[in-house]
């Protein structure tokens, strides 16, 4: 029996952009997205704005600007700006010894090309460890390009390892503009976005009252979008959140796997779920909704340390996460054996896997940086993208794209088939065990 009186939804109030299914297309691999992120580069007519937590001093970091240079060497005219992240740009990758990070190279392209390109810190917290920008979304011209992908080697399969991601281009002028206009009006003129190819910037007390200021204004911040999509057969939502409290993002992701009928499909690197979403996750499968689960396995994680590595505490993540994992399927083992839950766990090579979003009764596909995780629900400004597809338009890219990501995976048929503390590592398993006993692994899962 239908409802006649179901409150409305978030997403049914937000305003959406009317799009074309031919304005959307699905890349499936790192290079492929790679070249096409090149070509819109090298053809940008008015603008590139180009939002990441990180733009990398490496080879493909420095061939993207490269290709931006050129770009604006052609026309110089050309609007170039980068959003990162402050705090990450300001150091050097996880277990470096202490440099200027990416920092440092923006200031060498500045010098050597003033004003070509603005690249701009943003600083959500005080310290990377309690929030960070973790915005997606290229814009060239009338095209965004969202990837959870940062922009470095791995991302961008520049070399033998890939870190694999999902990567979608959408031709929408609206779209790219909800993009642009954010970053003009609710970053741009804040205090806490500092221009890093400009001098060094003194952390002082009043850096610390700035950051303070904007965080604030950010967790009311939304994207602004021309609203024609509540009556069309194919529309697509912008989303943003910060923070605990009003965050949209959040809710609506909430929202939609609540309202789920038929099935639901989920992808996430690291198995580390809000509670709330845990929660619904058993809500749908006791209601007998099929759910799909596709999460990197713990060697294809970004922190995994092989054994023949030396190992350092950072390495501890992986394990965490799969113990995390195993305690779940333990619990919803009876939904495996009648087939409700499939939980698939990625695997290939040494390459790692960053997927993140989801998939309602093949209806509402959302594309996002938010790797559903609690850092990611409470400390880190996050963005996505929720299709509405009313007449299942995109049906076929989207299977496509979902055939290719579960290429490398396996079923989990029993939660004994995950490694247990036993099975790890003599210093994996000496750590767990002393972070088990202060309850610290619990913490450590909040901010990681």
């Amino acid at each position: 029996m239908v409802n006649l009186y179901r409150r409305k939804q978030l997403l049914e109030k937000l305003p959406s952009s009317a799009i074309e299914a031919q304005a959307i297309s699905v890349i499936l691999n790192a290079k492929d997205y790679f070249e096409q992120l090149l070509t819109l580069i090298d053809n940008a007519k008015t603008r590139i704005y180009i939002t990441a937590l990180y733009l990398e001093d490496d080879e493909a970091g420095r061939l993207v600007v490269q290709h931006l240079i050129a770009a604006k060497e052609k026309i110089p005219t050309l609007d170039i700006k980068v959003f990162v992240d402050f705090h990450r740009a300001r150091r050097g990758l996880i277990g470096q010894k202490e440099c200027e990070g990416n920092a440092a190279f923006y200031r060498e392209i500045d010098e050597k090309h003033p004003d070509f390109i603005q690249f701009y810190g943003v600083a959500i917290k005080q310290k990377e460890l309690f929030g960070v920008l973790h915005l997606k979304g290229i814009v060239v011209d009338d095209t965004l390009a969202y990837t959870g992908a940062s922009i470095n080697n791995i991302y961008l399969h520049y070399g033998e390892r890939y870190r694999y991601d999902r990567y979608c281009l959408l031709r929408s002028s609206a779209l790219a503009n909800s993009f642009v206009e954010y970053l003009q009006h609710a970053l741009i003129p804040s205090e806490g976005v500092h221009l890093l190819g400009r001098h060094p910037l003194v952390l002082d007390n009043q850096f610390k009252k700035q950051v303070a200021a904007q965080h604030k204004q950010l967790t009311k911040t939304k994207y602004d979008i021309v609203d024609n999509g509540r009556n069309a057969a194919l529309s697509i939502t912008p989303l943003i959140g910060l923070g605990k409290r009003n965050n949209q993002l959040n809710k609506v992701i909430h929202e939609q796997m609540l309202q789920t009928e038929q099935s639901l499909i989920l992808y996430t690197p690291y198995f580390n779920l809000p509670s709330v979403l845990k929660r619904t996750i058993t809500k749908l499968l006791r209601k007998g909704i099929k759910i799909e689960i596709v999460v990197g396995d713990k060697r294809a994680s970004d922190f995994f340390i092989p054994e023949d590595q030396e190992f350092s505490k950072i390495g501890l993540v992986p394990y965490l996460y799969e113990t995390t994992l195993r305690q779940f399927v333990k619990r919803h083992q009876p939904s495996i054996n009648n087939g409700l839950l499939t939980v698939r766990l990625w695997q290939h090579d040494s390459n790692s896997f960053h997927l993140k979003g989801m998939q309602v009764d093949n209806r509402y596909h959302l594309l996002t940086g938010n790797n559903l995780n609690p850092r990611a629900w409470r400390l880190d400004i996050e963005n996505g993208l929720m299709i509405d597809d009313k007449d299942q338009q995109l049906t076929d890219i989207f299977d496509c794209e979902h055939q290719a990501i579960i290429q490398h995976t396996t079923i989990v048929k029993d939660w004994q088939d995950i490694d247990a503390l036993e099975d790890y590592p003599p210093f994996v398993k000496k750590w767990l065990g002393r972070l088990r006993k202060t309850n610290l692994d619990m913490l450590f899962k909040q901010y990681m």
